[in-house]
């Protein structure tokens, strides 16, 4: 059997550049399985039911590499468990060196098979860590300029300070204190204990 893996790091990025090289090899819908998810770890659902649909002799296809993981030794240690425990094959799109139904023929074929793997595997971990380490000089240097990193703060309405004072004195009860404020609960208690 012939299964496909795709994998976006976000909910809200698509997957049909990769779903329509899936198609290419003949896989429906039913036969790939997509992760919405950071490749970091291989704690992925879909990729998950995938792998414990896996036989020996089946083959699973990925677009690239870092679509698999992005950890250099978990792509390893997983590549491992995939071909050797499960025995079934790999084919990457995009490498196509990368093609374990050409490595057993040869030992030779299995030497440059496994190179190339762990030559992608560390281009792949070492592009996640260039991204953290940019994205961490990015929010250093924003702070640098006085940018306000997260969420923005919260301003109070106006009237919060005399409701919640009459609400602390029992005047009025929560329920009435969060229609005359228009807030949610959780965020009038947060502040509310500021105030008494």
């Amino acid at each position: 059997m012939t299964y496909g893996y795709v994998r976006v790091s976000s909910q809200t990025q698509n997957t049909a550049r990769q779903m329509e090289e899936m198609r290419k090899y003949g896989l429906t819908h039913n036969y790939i399985y997509v992760d919405k998810q950071s490749g970091k770890d291989f704690e992925r659902k879909s990729y998950q039911r995938l792998k414990r649909r896996l036989k020996k002799n089946d083959l699973l296809i990925v677009k690239s590499i870092d679509r698999l993981g992005r950890n250099y030794d978990m792509i390893i240690n997983e590549w491992y468990d995939l071909t050797k425990k499960i025995e079934c094959d790999i084919f990457v799109i995009d490498f196509p060196l990368l093609d374990t139904r050409i490595e057993g023929k040869n030992l030779m074929g299995k030497f440059i098979s496994d190179l190339v793997l762990q030559i992608l595997s560390f281009v792949a971990q070492n592009e996640r860590e260039t991204i953290r380490q940019r994205q961490k000089e990015g929010i250093r240097l924003a702070k640098e300029r006085g940018v306000h990193m997260g969420r923005p703060k919260y301003i109070l309405p106006n009237n919060f300070e005399e409701v919640v004072t009459r609400y602390h004195s029992k005047e009025i009860t929560h329920t009435t204190a969060l229609e005359i404020l228009k807030m949610n609960r959780g965020t009038f208690f947060k502040y509310a204990k500021m105030y008494k």
